[in-house]
């Protein structure tokens, strides 16, 4: 059995409305908009009042995953996830499973309709083929979105540097506790930066310390318990522009004078996490996001973002081979990185024939696990004459929600919250792609490189795989070179900050044999599907 819904005054209607067999959607009863997940007010009118409305429980595949991977021992593979888009809204979809045939019958286009799954006090609405012909739909395409106009000349980003960063050892089941790599990883970067700790006076991490599941060695409250620093600002918590958001709120606070000098971690010890078997999953699945997931066995982002990464193959006539550029150049990267974890040759051959994960996935597209930490120093711009080391500028950060946060009900055809966020970054600059050098960009996926890359315009929309040339254009030769330390692909997953930590290393001229040569101004983003963020950097003349 799935791990079912938390059932809620907001959602038990919804959970439970299968018991008559009729598939319901909240609707606005003043204009008749349909909104799912189910909200307080119509996002069309903004009216308050609405009431659950039966809908025909008709629908069409719009992206779909067949899953490969045992999550839990109660969910065998292999499943079909799918997003289904309804036949009266196709901007209003459903994370659900495709039954009644067998995976590798499921296609894009196909016209299903409802069936409800019981268990206990709920009625999973699964999807089965109607048989009625294929009939695709436009739906969840990019767009180049319009930013705000800025409310002020003034740049944030332009009254700090970054002069510091540490890394602690990276690995797989180091077994160490995950402070202790926090500790090591900030006392480099404070050396690195010639600061001794009293000068720090502002801390700030990402996710802080309630994060579960090996992501946080405990946030700011765990380090300065540990350094018996005094900070007079700190900031921690996951609803920031991604990982990344702790340096955008340490610019913030060093701009308005609350600080001088930020120590900004970010640690993760998901594999020893995993191998001590700490916590379970145990009650329901609840929250705004996992409630819709975890029902239909949609356990991981290799789910959730499989799913748009077959729309956009499907869309734009892309194959594998496009993903597999992009993991073939992070491993041939990883060679020359003594710190990454995978640094063995990869071949085509080696990606194609890897087990799936979940399609397109297959075993070489999905990030790496790790126990590591990395910190990097914010500082007061007027402190980079006195540094020992070449300090970093940002020229421009990129922090808007442009999109829906939502992994079905928004783009279908990229990963979310990538397109908004380039399209800020760009606002905030005279720059654009060509002045840009090299790129760091987030590659928890092959796939989610692929939305960075055409989301910040390097290329058009579903114009990758042309413009890969069989991967020379992101070779450290080539026209982008892209993740030179090998990524999260083959370094490790450190969730968004090996890619500062790189950017740095590699603006300073300092990368050793993975140096790009002639690096000036680098992009780095550090995330997606959660309000992310991107950065523009510069090296100081």
């Amino acid at each position: 059995m799935p791990p079912l819904p938390e059932l809620t005054p907001a959602t038990e209607w919804f959970w439970r409305a299968g018991a008559d067999g009729k598939l319901r959607i909240q609707g606005c009863t003043d204009c008749g908009k349909l909104v799912h997940p189910p909200a307080p007010i119509c996002p069309r009118c903004r009216s308050r009042s609405h009431a659950p409305a039966v809908v025909s429980g008709l629908a069409t595949v719009a992206g779909y995953t067949i899953n490969a991977q045992q999550w839990s021992p109660d969910l065998p593979p292999p499943y079909v996830i799918a997003t289904v888009a309804l036949a009266e809204d196709p901007d209003v979809r459903l994370t659900t499973n495709i039954v009644g045939c067998e995976p590798a019958e499921v296609r894009i286009g196909q016209q299903v309709a409802v069936r409800f799954d019981p268990h206990e006090d709920v009625w999973l609405p699964v999807f089965a083929p109607t048989g009625a012909p294929d009939d695709d739909i436009d739906v969840g395409d990019p767009i180049r979105y319009t930013p705000r106009k800025p409310v002020s000349d003034k740049r944030f980003e332009h009254d700090s540097v970054l002069s510091g960063i540490g890394r602690s050892r990276l690995g797989r089941r180091l077994l160490v506790d995950p402070l202790e790599l926090t500790v090591d990883a900030c006392l480099e970067a404070v050396a690195d930066a010639g600061l001794r700790l009293d000068d720090i006076d502002g801390l700030s991490t990402y996710p802080g310390g309630f994060a579960g599941a090996g992501m946080s060695e405990g946030g700011v409250t765990a380090l300065e318990e540990a350094l018996r620093i005094h900070p007079t600002w700190h900031n921690g918590g996951g609803d920031l522009p991604g990982p990344g958001g702790a340096l955008v709120a340490a610019m913030l606070a060093v701009s308005a004078g609350l600080c001088r000098h930020v120590l900004c971690f970010r640690t993760v010890w998901e594999s020893t996490y995993r191998t001590l078997r700490l916590g379970g999953s145990g009650g329901r699945a609840a929250g705004s996001m996992m409630a819709w997931r975890l029902p239909f066995g949609a356990m991981s982002a290799a789910n959730w973002i499989g799913m748009n990464a077959t729309r956009y193959l499907h869309r734009y006539g892309a194959t594998r081979e496009m993903l597999g550029a992009i993991a073939i150049n992070g491993r041939a990267n990883a060679a020359r990185n003594p710190a990454a974890i995978y640094r063995d040759p990869l071949t085509m051959d080696d990606y194609l024939s890897a087990r799936m994960v979940s399609s397109p996935f297959g075993l070489y597209d999905c990030d790496v696990p790790c126990d590591g930490s990395i910190a990097v120093i914010v500082s007061a711009a007027d402190a980079a004459a006195d540094l020992p080391k070449p300090a970093v500028r940002v020229v421009a950060a990129g922090t808007q929600i442009l999109e829906r946060t939502s992994w079905d009900q928004g783009v279908l055809t990229h990963e979310p919250q990538v397109l908004g966020q380039s399209e800020h970054l760009w606002s905030r600059t005279e720059l654009r792609p060509d002045d840009v050098d090299l790129a760091l960009l987030y590659d928890g996926f092959s796939f989610n490189a692929v939305s960075w890359l055409e989301g910040l315009g390097f290329c058009g929309f579903g114009e990758t795989q042309d413009w890969l040339d069989g991967g020379r254009s992101i070779a450290p030769d080539g026209r982008l070179p892209l993740n030179p330390h090998g990524g999260q692909l083959s370094e490790g997953r450190t969730h968004g900050f090996g890619f500062l930590y790189e950017a740095v290393a590699q603006l300073r001229h300092e990368a050793g044999d993975r140096q790009v040569p002639d690096v000036r101004t680098a992009v780095v983003s550090t995330g997606g599907g959660t309000p992310s963020g991107v950065f523009l950097m510069q090296r100081d003349a």
